[in-house]
C-alpha cells in the first residue's frame, strides 16, 4: 500500500516563477524575520525612501539594526493587514505553492504601490499571520523589540505613512 500523498512537498514544476519558490523559502522564516523583511522592503520598493535613508545614514542618524527593521515592519503590517483582510476570498488550494500565487495575488489586487520584495514579503507575513500578529502584539506590549524605540529610531518614522 502507498503512503499517502502530500502536495506541499512536491517539487516545483519548470513551470513555476521564481518567485513562487522564493516565497516558499519566505514561509519558513520566523515572524520576526518576516517583519523585518516587511520593514526593509518598504524602503527598497519606494526611491524617495532609499534617498532618504541614505541622507540619514550619511549624517549617523539612521539605525538599520534587526529591531528597528522589526519595528518599520509592524508598522507597517497593521497598516496594510486591514487591507489584505478585506480583500477577494481565494479558495484553498491544496498546495502551499498555490497558496503562496493565492496570497500574492490577493496582496497585489488590495495594496497599491508595491515593488516585488513588499508583495512578497507581505505574502507570506500573510500566509503565516497568526504568528505575525502574535509578535506584532507581544510588541505593543512593550516585549518585542527592545531597541529601536527610541528617538534615534528614524526609520521607523520613514516608514509611518
Amino acid at each position: 500500500m502507498s503512503e499517502p500523498y502530500d502536495s506541499r512537498f512536491t517539487l516545483p514544476s519548470i513551470d513555476d516563477s521564481p518567485s513562487t519558490e522564493s516565497g516558499v523559502i519566505l514561509m519558513g522564516l520566523d515572524a520576526g524575520r518576516l517583519l523585518a523583511g516587511v520593514g526593509l522592503a518598504r524602503l527598497a520598493d519606494e526611491p524617495a525612501l532609499v534617498a532618504l535613508a541614505v541622507d540619514q545614514a550619511r549624517h549617523d542618524a539612521l539605525d538599520l539594526g534587526m529591531d528597528a527593521l522589526v519595528e518599520a515592519g509592524i508598522i507597517r503590517w497593521r497598516a496594510v493587514r486591514p487591507l489584505i483582510e478585506a480583500g477577494p476570498e481565494m479558495t484553498t488550494a491544496g498546495s502551499l505553492r498555490r497558496e503562496w500565487e493565492h496570497a500574492a495575488a490577493r496582496v497585489t489586487a488590495t495594496v497599491t504601490g508595491l515593488g516585488p520584495a513588499s508583495v512578497a514579503c507581505l505574502a507570506a507575513c500573510w500566509l503565516r499571520r497568526d504568528d505575525v500578529d502574535a509578535m506584532a502584539e507581544l510588541a505593543g506590549r512593550g516585549r518585542a523589540p527592545e531597541k529601536g524605540s527610541g528617538t534615534n529610531d528614524v526609520l521607523s518614522r520613514v516608514f509611518a505613512d
